[in-house]
């Protein structure tokens, strides 16, 4: 019998790894690409996503109110952690304040003082994640750690995360070599 863990890599082996040419967001060439979006909008991915990071939530000792990170890669963490926890608030920040409305970046749970969790799917050279960090700490959250699914190993990607989430620690369930390793 597998864990949700050794089941979770399978699934992203299987689902969102592929090799070939590919050009990344950060302008980069890789001969292989990490979508993690078809494992963690999979019904059983999304819930062995909302259990593995919950474990290692837990491993870590990190006591939070809420979990979020940047849309769209965070989007279905935070609703596969939430669910699963039954206890925990999600919220989602936007790329840029909204223009109407409210004019919010930061939506949904909205506690100034809270303790946060900020979750990315992937991380290549921390962009995302940065900005993640950054906009939780400009709304008043308290950043009690970082995770991302999968960590590219890219040379800038952990010390930019790191840097930014200091002093909370940044952690990740897998790196890309792992994942690699079990197709």
């Amino acid at each position: 019998m597998s864990t949700a863990r050794e089941e979770l890599i399978e699934l992203l082996a299987r689902k969102s790894f592929r090799l070939g040419e590919f050009q990344l967001s950060s302008g980069s060439a890789s001969d292989y690409y990490i979508d993690c979006r078809t494992t963690t909008l999979d019904a059983r991915g999304a819930q062995l996503v909302g259990h593995v990071f919950l474990d290692e939530m837990r491993r870590q000792g990190w006591h939070a109110d809420a979990i979020g990170g940047l849309t769209m890669g965070a989007d279905p963490i935070v609703v596969a952690v939430i669910v699963t926890s039954g206890t925990l608030h999600g919220f989602l920040v936007r790329k840029k304040e909204k223009q109407h409305g409210t004019g919010q970046r930061i939506e949904g749970f909205r506690e100034k003082g809270a303790r946060v969790v900020i979750v990315d799917d992937v991380c290549t050279t921390g962009s995302s994640t940065v900005q993640a960090i950054e906009a939780a700490r400009e709304f008043g959250f308290e950043v009690a750690g970082v995770m991302c699914l999968v960590e590219r190993e890219e040379a800038k990607g952990r010390p930019n995360v790191e840097k930014a989430a200091a002093p909370a620690p940044f952690v990740s369930i897998f790196t890309a070599n792992e994942v690699r390793k079990s197709i």
